[in-house]
This record gives C-alpha cells, sequence and structure tokens, in this order.
C-alpha cells in the first residue's frame, strides 16, 4: 500500500509571546511549543481533583461503543452526566455503570451557557478550575473567542476537520497523538462541509479514497505541558494514548465581521467564504440546464478560473482535471 509523506511538527522551547508572534505564527504551520507556563493544573488535575473541583454541574457528552469516533454516520449517542460522574467514566476502562456497553467511549467538548449563542469559556463554565489554567497570552483580550475543555477516554479517536480560526491545544494530563493536514490538501481529504470522509487515517480504503495518500501527513505526540499552535484551516484529527485532559484557546485572527456572528462553535465558514461558496452552488445548478458533455466543458473551465485565481503558489488541480467527467457535490 502507498504511503503518505510524514513530517513531523517541529518543537519549539522557551517560547514566549514575542518569540511565537516573530518566528512561529507568520509561517502558518503547526508547531509544539513545550516550556510555555499554564498555571498549576499540571500538577492539580488529578480525576480526583476534577470530580471535586467540577462537582455536579450537567454535560453533555460523545458516548460511542467504538473508540473512532465518527460525526459524519454519527456512531454515538449525546448523554448528560453530572461533570464528577463523567471524569470517573472516562478515567476507567470498564465500567459499572454505563449507557451503552462496559467499554464505551467517552468525550467531552465544553459548551457555553447557551449553547446556541454563546462560545464556550472555562471561567464561566468551571470556574474554579479555571483559575488553575493559565492562558497563553499571545493575543490580546479583544481577539480572545473561547476556552474549551477537551476530556476523553484512552484510545478515543476523533474524525479530521478543520476549524476557521486560529487555536493553542494545551494537553494537561495524558498523552494525544495529533495528525495533522496541510489546507493545500484539501483536494485529498475527501470533504463534507468541514470535515474529511476518510475515518481511519491509518488504515485508509484507498480503493474508496485513492487521492488520500497524496495528502501529506503532519505528526506529533503531545504530553503534559504541551501546546500546539493549530492554524485556522488546518485539518487535524487526535487520538488519546491515555486518559487526557485538555484545553482549546480560539481567537480570531481576522476582523471580528468576518465571522458568522450566530457560530457559537467557532467552526462555520467566514461570510465571505460562505457566500462563495453558496454562489458556486447557483452556478452548478444553472450548468444543470445543459447537456451532460457541456456541463463537463464547462466545468473544467470554472475549475481552470478558480485555480488561476485563488490557488497558493504552484499548486495545481491536474489530479481533477484529468480524474474525468465533474460531478456536483453531493
Amino acid at each position: 500500500m502507498e504511503c503518505q509523506e510524514k513530517i513531523h511538527v517541529p518543537v519549539f522551547t522557551d517560547i514566549n509571546k514575542d518569540s511565537f508572534l516573530q518566528d512561529i505564527y507568520p509561517q502558518r504551520k503547526p508547531a509544539v511549543l513545550k516550556g510555555v507556563n499554564l498555571g498549576p493544573c499540571l500538577e492539580k488535575w488529578t480525576v480526583e481533583y476534577l470530580r471535586q473541583k467540577g462537582s455536579d454541574k450537567e454535560v453533555k457528552i460523545h458516548v460511542s461503543t467504538v473508540p473512532q469516533m465518527d460525526f459524519l454516520r454519527k456512531n454515538f449517542a449525546y448523554k448528560t452526566l453530572p461533570f464528577s460522574e463523567f471524569v470517573k467514566r472516562a478515567s476507567e476502562r470498564k465500567h459499572s455503570d454505563f449507557f451503552l456497553c462496559e467499554d464505551e467511549s467517552y468525550y467531552l467538548r465544553s459548551l457555553g451557557e447557551d449553547v446556541r449563542k454563546e462560545p464556550a469559556d472555562l471561567s464561566r463554565q468551571f470556574p474554579d478550575l479555571a483559575e488553575d489554567f493559565h492562558i497563553p497570552q499571545f493575543f490580546t483580550p479583544e481577539q480572545f473567542f473561547s476556552s474549551v475543555f477537551r476530556i476523553s477516554s484512552c484510545g478515543l479517536q476523533l474524525w479530521t476537520h478543520y476549524d476557521v480560526m486560529d487555536n493553542l491545544l494545551a494537553q494537561v494530563t495524558g498523552t494525544k497523538r495529533v495528525v495533522l493536514y496541510s489546507p493545500q490538501d484539501a483536494l485529498h481529504l475527501y470533504l463534507s462541509g468541514d470535515k474529511s470522509e476518510v475515518l481511519d487515517i491509518d488504515s485508509p480504503d484507498l480503493e474508496q479514497f485513492p487521492e488520500f495518500v497524496k495528502a501529506k501527513r503532519y505528526e506529533c505526540v503531545l504530553e503534559p505541558g504541551d501546546l500546539l499552535f493549530i492554524p485556522a484551516l488546518w485539518f487535524h484529527n487526535t487520538l488519546a494514548q491515555q486518559f487526557g485532559v485538555g484545553v482549546n484557546v480560539f481567537w480570531r485572527h481576522l476582523p471580528a465581521d468576518s465571522y458568522d456572528k450566530k457560530d457559537p462553535y467557532g467552526n462555520k465558514d467566514p461570510v465571505a467564504a460562505s457566500r462563495a461558496l453558496q454562489a458556486l452552488e447557483r452556478a452548478l445548478k444553472t450548468l444543470d440546464e445543459l447537456p451532460a458533455d457541456y456541463v463537463d466543458f464547462y466545468g473544467r473551465r470554472m475549475i481552470q478560473r478558480i485555480q488561476k485565481r485563488t490557488f497558493v503558489g504552484a499548486q495545481v488541480a491536474d489530479s481533477i482535471l484529468h480524474s474525468g467527467p465533474l460531478t456536483k457535490p453531493g
């Protein structure tokens, strides 16, 4: 089987705001940052401490019979548990109390108080625990969008997706493997919205996803205290190698009015991009008025114009242009 080109995410030590903004941030590539002060959470956040401080606050969680969660096919159920009970179960391999099966997997992505309007904010949802976590001051307070608790069972793997804001993933406890793909490899990832249809990135079905091997695979393993800088639009897939607790910090790096104001998760496409994609859908529907050979011809002309106007550097879409008739997105 063909293998993807594998690249190790570079590691930087003794990083402060100035060195991050001057040496790392402008590159627009993932980077592991070691030695950044995250606060006493590194020592304090044991299972017992989390259960005590998080108390009986109700949290909405993902529960699955398999550790590889698939958002597109929804192979998990949404359930609600008191935070203390959730932490207990997520830290266990086998459960005496369970929803689906005794070895089910758990995942928490914390939400705002009003899940439809408010982004997650650790200081509001978990104020006692937030005191232990120091948000890296790599951006201005006005740029802050959300701070998201992420807690998962050992072995839990999340689907490959991108976010539209820059973010730092802080690994507080446990270890986590992260695989990333460049935005310039989007054509090889078989996208459905902001997610890749390739669920098993380690043993992909190359008959179904033959282009996937062309995507360069960036990889790192985060240890407690590590920060991973994930630039906006970079695809990422996480695998918890141990029961782990992390915090994602998202910030707006584009002007505030570039983002959808009704997006509490920070994963809706920027307003201008959404308008452009909607216009493309209208253009494709207009092409349907023509015979199939005309649709193919003018579709290729559209691809060529988009390629010339938007592609960065020498990136080309020859693989698409020569792969057969153009089909509409599903």
